[in-house]
């Protein structure tokens, strides 16, 4: 009896951590379906599961010789820098080249522990497409300077670049994605 009451309670534990968090179903927004304020903080599970696949990809890099002209995601750029309003496109373009660099590559090595970052990459992204689309009501707002900027520069890396360093520099953005950009388009005006 004590055998199988722990081996459901094991398979409980073991349902939910496969599972992942569960986000709120309250909006945080005026948008039907725009749910982008859960994602303030992301839990240190999901950050440990990036972690092994951070860590995964920046081992295959070391393996190839990568020399890259660009980098999409530099470091002085700051989504602070953009108009509230402007940062879930930014944020959905950024998320859009990752999907995509990730979601290509082939290494069977790396196909398993991709599975969960990618759903969660997928969940993100489509929260934000909810937030950034149009009301049918509204009049389209012509982009800023410096968004459009942004939006040319990721652009002009796909166009450019080598798959590599689209790798490395999707890497190497992976945490700052997650932590500071995600946290600052969720906190909406707050961010600085």
């Amino acid at each position: 009896m004590a055998t199988l009451w722990l081996l459901s309670l094991l398979t409980m534990v073991l349902g939910l951590a496969i599972a992942g968090p569960v986000p709120p179903s309250k909006p945080t927004s005026a948008r039907t379906g725009c749910h982008i304020g859960i994602f303030q903080s992301v839990s240190q599970w999901e950050l440990g599961v990036f972690k092994k696949v951070k860590d995964a990809l920046e081992e295959l890099l070391l393996q190839k010789d990568i020399r890259c002209s660009t980098n999409p995601f530099p470091r002085s750029r700051k989504l602070g820098q953009l108009q509230a309003q402007e940062r879930p496109k930014a944020l959905q373009a950024e998320l859009a080249l990752t999907l995509k660099v990730l979601e290509s590559m082939t290494d069977s090595a790396l196909v398993p522990i991709l599975e969960q970052p990618l759903h969660t990459l997928r969940h993100i992204h489509s929260q934000l497409q909810a937030c950034t689309q149009p009301q049918p009501t509204a009049e389209p707002r012509p982009l800023s300077r410096r968004l459009s900027r942004w939006l040319h520069r990721l652009q002009e890396a796909q166009r450019k670049e080598t798959p590599g360093c689209l790798e490395a520099s999707v890497t190497f953005n992976l945490f700052r994605l997650l932590t500071r950009d995600l946290k600052c388009v969720a906190s909406g005006d707050q961010c600085v």
